[in-house]
């Protein structure tokens, strides 16, 4: 294992503070400090000396020293230099951080014109390449801030992060594993196919979804022809035919009375044949109306099937603007907030540092001493600065969220408006094709060939026609008796069509009730599917139980105190991926006390040390919370805060004492 410790450490004008130096030659240390002290800035040097990034994970912060004013202190220079060991071998790194003033041709006096580091190894200056390849050669900037911060895996890191790291410690498992060892699966290669896991779930979610409006259009469509169905109350078919065959009876004996007014028997004779004749056109002209209708029958449930699509259509088309609008303003509130924060953030960058100095003692009114006033001015100033970029970065954050918030919402009318632009044009399709049955519908209606034109007809007809050209003579006598008779069967075949039209209302029910048995066999074949759909959802998600427990399982073995939750069960009862640290049941970030917390990340930096084949020294930010810190090989160095050191001491706690009592003696002098 490769091990880095900590022998000295100098900082100079850095963050604020003036100097300071440790040498603690690769051992563990206690750095004791106020608030305000310089405790942090002391690991942030570090980060900087090595990755130009402060402790948290910035590369803008405030490096330069400032002045009584509050303004960044002109041509000093900000240093920081340490010294490692490096499995016995020493390397001494350091980074200078200056002004840049240039003079120009012809003028008087140098300008600042900006900033620019300077790097030495082992004292030689060297490139800024060349610095930065040898801390890259010895280790990965990510995998070292993980080594020195106990907090950094579970504060800094994202979930999907964490989650990297551990499979990476623990070593994944394969699906061909995981459907190893549970039988139920044995049947998941087959539906998988060619898919893996996380796409054949997409792929289920995609079929779902479209199974699902399929199945809310189908009853909406079924309601809409039963909607449109003529009523059948108070109709019974076998009595409509039965009374048009009656009718027809009816109208037959009154033909055979005027022939028998007319010429007797002759007469009757020869009506009879034209009564049989009539019989045979009826037949033929019967035949003739019903395949043409038929069709005529189809066409008018097709058009009233499309016009339900098309109100179906219509509905989304509503939905996709409403969503749409409610996007829009959205949009508009956040970029009436953003106006606001940047507002906000222009008058608190503006404010000035102000300070009024108290320069005598409030209890005996002697003059303060000037590095005591100057103290508290600079304890003021920074405290001023701290609360300022605290709420500038506080208004950067809410602006942030409110950009990914607006984009997120312009992203998502792209897609609505995609959705919209093609229902439109289903409505138009749709349109298009309801014009063209329409067409289709006028077609067959011309298309009714008059039953005169059918040669059989016309045939049988002149049979007719010469039968009562015969006849016609005859019935010359009793032409007013005639004409009455023919009256009343002029009312009989009313009263035929009558009957006629209620026998049709029932070619147009068994048509549509034709429609609905189909769609209700659609219906049930959806179901069929979607249940099958939901069989390997369950094995799915199934294979999921069993990887998380193997996952967790495996992966908790490597720790010794922490554990680690990597799944949850949503509601639904699927899972979702997650990363949550635990120790005894109690999640990092709901409720783990400060101690826990540092000796979790410890535990963890313990394991990550073992995996990377690397230790580095480890800075344990507010020590003061844990009263014994979990055994570890790696160098510590302990910040703790303390109201016993009021500028930063470095020593054990009896040595913080005895500092504290010296100090306040000489304060009673």
């Amino acid at each position: 294992m490769k091990t880095i410790k900590l022998l000295n450490l100098s900082l100079e004008n850095f963050k604020g503070v003036r100097r300071f130096s440790i040498d603690i030659q690769g051992e563990n240390v206690k750095v004791y400090g106020e608030n305000g002290t310089g405790k942090t800035t002391i690991y942030d040097a570090f980060l900087w000396l090595l990755f130009n990034r402060d402790s948290l994970n910035s590369t803008k912060f405030a490096i330069k020293t400032l002045d009584e004013g509050g303004n960044e202190a002109s041509g000093l220079e900000h240093s920081v230099e340490a010294t490692f060991s490096i499995d016995d071998t020493s390397l001494t790194l350091k980074k200078i951080h200056k002004e840049v003033w240039t003079k120009k041709r012809n003028a008087a006096q140098a300008t600042f014109s900006g900033h620019t580091n300077d790097y030495f190894i082992d004292g030689v200056p060297a490139s800024q390449g060349e610095y930065n390849k040898l801390i890259t050669d010895l280790i990965d900037e990510d995998i070292f801030k993980l080594l020195t911060n106990p907090s950094y895996f579970n504060e800094i890191l994202k979930a999907d992060q964490r989650r990297k790291v551990l499979l990476e410690v623990s070593g994944d498992i394969t699906d061909e594993d995981i459907i190893a060892r549970n039988p139920r699966l044995s049947a998941l290669p087959d539906i998988l196919g060619n898919r893996t896991i996380e796409k054949h779930k997409k792929f289920i979610a995609e079929k779902r979804k479209g199974i699902n409006q399929e199945l809310d259009r189908i009853p909406i469509r079924i309601n809409e022809i039963e909607h449109n169905l003529p009523s059948l109350e108070g109709l019974d078919k076998p009595a409509i035919v039965a009374e048009i065959s009656r009718i027809d009876s009816q109208i037959d004996g009154e033909q055979d009375l005027i022939s028998n007014i007319r010429n007797g028997n002759t007469i009757v004779q020869k009506q009879k044949e034209v009564q049989e004749i009539e019989f045979q056109l009826m037949q033929l002209k019967q035949e003739h109306e019903a395949g043409s209708k038929d069709a005529i029958y189809k066409l008018q449930a097709r058009i009233q099937e499309e016009k339900s699509n098309v109100t179906i259509i219509n509905r989304e088309l509503d939905s996709l603007k409403d969503h749409k609008r409610f996007n829009d303003e959205s949009i508009q509130r956040i970029e009436s907030e953003l106006v606001q924060l940047r507002q906000e953030y222009a008058e608190i960058n503006s404010l000035e540092f102000s300070h009024s100095d108290a320069c005598e003692c409030p209890t005996c009114g002697q003059d303060l001493p000037e590095e005591q006033v100057a103290a508290a001015r600079e304890k003021a100033l920074k405290q001023f600065n701290i609360d300022k970029s605290e709420r500038l970065e506080g208004i950067n954050l809410k602006g942030r969220q409110g950009k990914d918030k607006k984009d997120a919402y312009i992203q998502e009318n792209e897609a609505l408006t995609k959705s919209y632009e093609k229902t439109s044009k289903q409505i138009t399709e749709k349109q298009n094709l309801l014009e063209k049955l329409n067409g289709q519908l006028s077609q067959a209606q011309d298309a009714v060939v008059d039953v005169t034109e059918n040669k059989q007809y016309v045939s049988i007809l002149e049979e007719k026609q010469e039968l009562q050209n015969e006849i016609s003579s005859l019935k010359e006598l009793a032409n007013e008796s005639i004409q009455e008779i023919q009256v009343a069967i002029a009312q009989l075949k009313t009263e035929r069509e009558q009957y006629q039209g209620d026998l049709n209302k029932f070619m147009i029910v068994e048509q549509s009730e034709k429609r609905i048995n189909e769609l209700r066999d659609q219906e049930q074949d959806l179901a069929r599917e979607f249940e099958q759909l939901e069989e390997q959802l369950f094995l799915i998600e199934e294979f999921t139980r069993t990887k998380v427990e193997v996952l967790e399982e495996k992966i908790n073995s490597k720790f010794k105190y922490a554990r680690f939750k990597l799944f949850e069960t949503q509601v639904n009862g699927a899972l979702n991926d997650i990363c949550v640290t635990t120790y005894k049941g109690v999640p990092y970030d709901k409720g783990l006390n400060n101690a826990a917390k540092i000796n979790i990340g410890l535990d963890i930096i313990n394991t990550l040390s073992e995996h990377y084949g690397f230790s580095a020294p480890i800075f344990v930010d507010n020590a003061e919370a844990v009263t014994k810190l979990i055994d570890t090989d790696s160098q510590l160095i302990s910040l703790i805060v303390s109201k016993l050191a009021d500028k930063l001491f470095i020593g054990d706690y009896e040595d913080l004492l005895a500092y504290a009592k010296e100090k306040r003696l000489k304060e009673a002098i």
